[in-house]
């Protein structure tokens, strides 16, 4: 670090995914030349999403990944300087605050935006992986319309994994429930609704051993943790809802955030508890959590991220 080159910009952008490209479109659009960094994840979540049926402006739908290589193009066409690298640590001491990149690089800006997403956590199994995206997946409201009709399983106890389980209910003519205890993390309301729902089917103090299927999802196997007795549950879907984890680690003492590692931004824009800083999608997002949301935040980034410095007359 001791021989890392410094470079100073008017804004910062550290992110690729929706957010940090539609901040991009318009800080470039606003002429403040901004430099983004995509991370370790160049295109965020939606580069292992498979179809994307719910972004508005695509009527056939579209692959994840085509449509983050449409925003990096756009972002590109505008302006945006776009480079590959990983964010390692920062200095908010400010009001030129610094951002070190792969070690090696620190980026000084008076405006920074951080859209560095949340990854949703998985179980860990190889077959998980292997089929994600080949129904399995980490999203009931992006992904659940391809099972309408079917039946697919889900795994989860908190009020993620219960309002995920409803939703699919509209849709599936089954819901097969995994809860690895003997009760939920769910708030009762949440408990009540699902406990309702006829086709929400729940199995208790039961894990997910593998998700079975060569090129698609054809069934999971469970065990019971009490019996020890393993069964094969045929599904076209396999929902993973445990939890997102916001990227958010190397702001931790800098930036409040809540206790799941949530950035905290003011209601009603985007700014953090440092100004100059500003965050954008899903690592200060942990209610919806959706493209067209993320997109929508990192406008307001990008106009927040210009006024300010309009003010401080920094641009």
């Amino acid at each position: 670090m001791d021989n890392a080159t410094t470079e100073k910009v008017s804004c910062l952008i550290i992110g690729s995914g929706p957010a940090g490209y539609t901040a991009a479109i318009y800080a470039a659009r606003a002429n403040l030349k901004p430099l983004l960094y995509q991370g370790i994840q160049p295109g965020g979540q939606l580069t292992i999403t498979t179809d994307v049926e719910n972004y508005p402006g695509y009527p056939d739908g579209i692959k994840g990944p085509e449509m983050m290589v449409d925003f990096e193009k756009q972002a590109a066409r505008m302006g945006t300087e776009i480079r590959f690298g990983v964010a390692t640590k920062v200095d908010f001491t400010g009001p030129l605050h610094k951002v070190w990149f792969d070690d090696d690089k620190i980026i000084e800006s008076p405006a920074i935006i951080i859209a560095t997403g949340a990854s949703a956590k998985w179980l860990g199994l190889e077959s998980e992986q292997r089929l994600n995206g080949f129904g399995v997946s980490a999203c009931a409201v992006c992904d659940g319309f391809f099972f309408r009709g079917k039946e697919v399983a889900i795994v989860g106890a908190g009020d993620t994994a219960a309002e995920e389980a409803l939703y699919l209910s509209k849709l599936c003519t089954t819901v097969h429930m995994i809860v690895r205890r003997d009760e939920m993390r769910a708030s009762k309301i949440m408990q009540d609704r699902v406990f309702k729902t006829p086709n929400i089917k729940i199995y208790w103090n039961t894990v997910t051993e593998e998700v079975i299927g060569e090129n698609k999802t054809e069934a999971i196997r469970v065990k019971n943790v009490k019996t020890g007795e393993s069964q094969r549950i045929a599904v076209d879907g396999f929902f993973v809802a445990i939890g997102h984890e916001p990227n958010s680690s190397i702001f931790k003492g800098w930036l409040d955030m809540d206790d799941a590692g949530y950035l905290i931004t003011t209601p009603g824009s985007s700014k953090t508890s440092i100004p100059g800083v500003f965050a954008a999608g899903d690592v200060q997002d942990k209610t919806y959590r959706q493209a067209v949301t993320a997109a929508g935040s990192g406008c307001m980034a990008a106009i927040d991220a210009e006024r300010y410095l309009g003010e401080k007359e920094l641009a």
